[in-house]
């Protein structure tokens, strides 16, 4: 591994954390699985080898618990599931090179291999633990078979996991108050000898590898506090009928006979196995497991990475940081892996302000926006880009329509159709002349965006270049007016749009994957957009191409409300069922869970620093004027003065405020806040307001226009 930028000459896999097989998929759960996609898309833009692998996680008390009530044995619910999520993630060109199942044979091997390794090394011991125990069924409670308080935080917790609060492990026996989710009986503890891994040993290599793990700061941060506080060693195996025996182990005295491995034990040695099934399918000299996975000798010092290995980055959601950022490079330590070069962690996402909830059915599922006839590029497209990764978002209907009919349809698809279309009718395609210096460095610029995106993990920054690249495009062809020019002056303007919209077609294809191959397809290009590398973004396009049709059509206001409706009417249902106890009013999964004590968000888990702060340059400013955007039911463009000079900004205010009346409002404006293009309108800031009424934010006293909010 090296921590060079990309593209490196060592191999790369991206990896997605693994489902459980324990539901339908909505469209939150898509995050980080179309993440990762764009990812390894774009790696493979910049020239870099990329495998792209996951798996469903058939193991473990969530498939144990559900088949119980089902009346069915695991392996078949989560093998059904498992078809189910492979053909979902297809139709969302979620293009995995392999996905497999943490039961297929390879990871069984891979799993027992690395365990008696840990044996033979002497990081695995025997002690008593506590259990919960059911005594009226008389049968052990591991994991998801118990829940109750979290020891740390107070919250409502797993056997295995405070979900709900700290998003802390929690080891067999630290839960508090517990109960059996089995017969709803108060459990007791009792001892049992189980086995444990010898984390504590590997703090000090942890620490290091903390320092050179790249991705998301909230994977570099929260581990960092677990490691301070002294690590506990780690219970591996769990009291229970599925999952993956423990390994028979010379000189054991056949005390994990009776036991099975943890599921947090198998689950990320899928990531290797499903790497060698890709690698073993396509060959060696395709793709070599072993060049990224293993490690070619020993550390140099006790907290120095082994030499060797590829560049591992693994996309996982935010509740699962402390085992890949903890418990999984400690493994790969003592097997004699390599470790990961980058852990990126998403945020969650909210829908219409409040969680997903799959038991009151307030979730919008996967199958469903497909089924209502969206192409999966709006999703894809709105999940990269309305916030960054490690962030929370929001989604909506009625924000979809205004990313899709502002962004993709206004600008990125306007431009590449009126320039394609003026080439076709007055020159066939391409006129033959050549490209400008200013449209040369203009693209160049944006490869460069692209480039230190990705290297940033910043998916979404690198499809913006993109977007602001057709932005630019469009400003270009309408400044030069070529309608108004004959064809030896409109022939060079077009030549350049022609060009800018080859190039967004490669630097959007990661986000918007089958919406840049058909554009790919209209300038009459070779094969696929996506086997193409940045270079391809100046490389002359073809003389000739027919007539282009538009790329993405506009969402309507009226198909909005109906999809509200269609939400708010399945909500009601579910709660009136609710109600009269005709629905389990428990969420099949934790994430999905609503507290509706709530009324204002939890405070965010990450802090920044004091000198993050000062980076964060915050302005006091007066709206001059305020008008609304044609076309857009709740964007308004203001012009303020922040004393320096008087800003364009564009605010989602226009349903909750009296536009005419904000003329002289004071305002707080985020002043370094990314440029963005809403509806065709530049925003040039952000205006700061609070809560779902967008309360606008504004000064007690007399602070001058321009003064900064420290």
């Amino acid at each position: 591994m090296s921590h060079d930028d990309f593209p490196t000459d060592e191999p790369a896999v991206v990896t997605c954390g693994l489902p459980y097989p324990t539901g339908d998929l909505h469209i939150a759960h898509l995050r980080t699985y179309v993440g990762g996609d764009a990812l390894a898309r774009a790696l493979r833009t910049l020239g870099q080898e990329t495998a792209f692998v996951s798996g469903t996680d058939m193991h473990g008390t969530p498939v144990a618990v559900e088949a119980l009530e089902k009346g069915v044995h695991p392996e078949d619910l989560a093998r059904e599931r498992h078809e189910q999520y492979a053909e979902t993630f297809d139709r969302f060109d979620v293009d995995f090179d392999n996905y497999g199942t943490t039961h297929d044979e390879e990871n069984r091997e891979l799993t027992h291999e690395i365990v008696e390794t840990l044996e033979a090394e002497g990081y695995i011991y025997e002690d008593e633990v506590t259990v919960a125990w059911d005594p009226e069924e008389d049968q052990p409670l591991p994991d998801r078979f118990v829940e109750g308080t979290c020891p740390y935080c107070g919250a409502q917790a797993r056997g295995d996991e405070c979900d709900d609060g700290c998003q802390r492990h929690l080891e067999p026996g630290e839960v508090e108050n517990p109960v059996s989710t089995i017969s709803g009986n108060p459990a007791e503890y009792r001892e049992r000898t189980h086995k444990f891994f010898r984390v504590s040993d590997l703090a000090e290599y942890l620490s290091g590898f903390l320092d050179r793990l790249e991705g998301t700061a909230n994977a570099q941060n929260q581990p960092r506090q677990w490691i301070e506080e002294g690590l506990e060693d780690w219970c591996i195996t769990r009291d229970l009928d599925w999952g993956f025996d423990y390994p028979d182990v010379e000189g054991d005295d056949g005390d994990g006979e009776d036991l099975v491995l943890y599921v947090w034990v198998d689950a990320p040695i899928e990531y290797i196995a499903s790497t060698r099934q890709y690698s073993e399918r396509v060959g060696a000299e395709t793709y070599d497991w072993e060049a990224t996975w293993k490690a070619t000798g020993e550390a140099t010092g006790v907290d120095e990475a082994a030499p060797g290995g590829g560049e591992i980055v693994h996309v996982i959601g935010r509740d699962i940081i402390q085992h890949h950022t903890v418990f999984w490079p400690a493994m790969l330590r003592v097997a004699g892996y390599a470790e990961p070069r980058s852990v990126v962690a998403s945020g969650f996402m909210n829908l219409d302000g409040e969680a997903f909830s799959t038991s009151r059915n307030r979730a919008i599922w996967a199958r469903e926006f497909l089924d209502e006839g969206f192409h999966p590029d709006l999703l894809r497209y709105y999940i990269t880009t309305v916030g960054g990764f490690q962030d929370d978002i929001d989604f909506s209907w009625d924000r979809l329509r205004e990313r899709v009919n502002g962004e993709l349809v206004g600008n990125v698809g306007n431009f590449a159709y009126r320039s394609l279309l003026f080439a076709e009718r007055n020159w066939g395609g391409t006129p033959d002349a050549p490209l400008s210096t200013e449209v040369e460095e203009r693209i160049e610029a944006a490869v460069d965006e692209f480039e230190a995106a990705i290297n940033d993990y910043s998916v979404r920054k690198a499809t913006q270049a993109a977007v602001d690249l057709a932005g630019f495009g469009n400003e270009y062809i309408q400044r030069h007016e070529p309608w108004n020019l004959d064809d030896e002056e409109a022939a060079p303007v077009i030549r350049d749009c022609v060009q800018v919209a080859k190039a967004v077609a490669v630097l959007v294809s990661p986000a918007t994957p089958d919406s840049a191959q058909r554009l790919w397809d209209q300038l009459n290009e070779d094969g696929a957009v996506a086997d193409a590398t940045l270079d391809a973004t100046l490389a002359d396009p073809p003389a000739e191409f027919g007539e282009p049709t538009e790329l993405f059509e506009k969402i309507e206001t009226e198909r909005v409300e109906e999809l509200n409706a269609k939400l708010e009417a399945r909500v009601e249902e579910a709660a009136a069922d609710e109600e009269s106890g005709d629905a389990d009013a428990d969420d099949a999964d934790a994430a999905d869970a609503v507290d509706a004590t709530l009324d204002v968000e939890p405070l965010a888990d990450e802090r920044i620093g004091f000198e993050e702060f000062q980076d964060i340059d915050m302005r006091v400013g007066r709206i001059e004027t305020a008008e609304a955007i044609e076309d857009s039911d709740d964007l308004v463009r203001l012009e303020v003065d922040i004393g320096i000079e008087t800003r364009q900004v564009v605010a989602g205010i226009q349903q909750l405020h009296d536009v005419d009346s904000l003329p002289g409002t004071k305002v707080v404006l985020l002043a370094n806040m990314e440029k963005a293009e809403l509806f065709g309108v530049e925003s040039n800031g952000m205006v700061l307001a609070a809560g779902e009424e967008a309360d606008l934010l504004t000064t007690h006293g007399d602070a001058k226009l321009g003064e900064k909010i420290r």
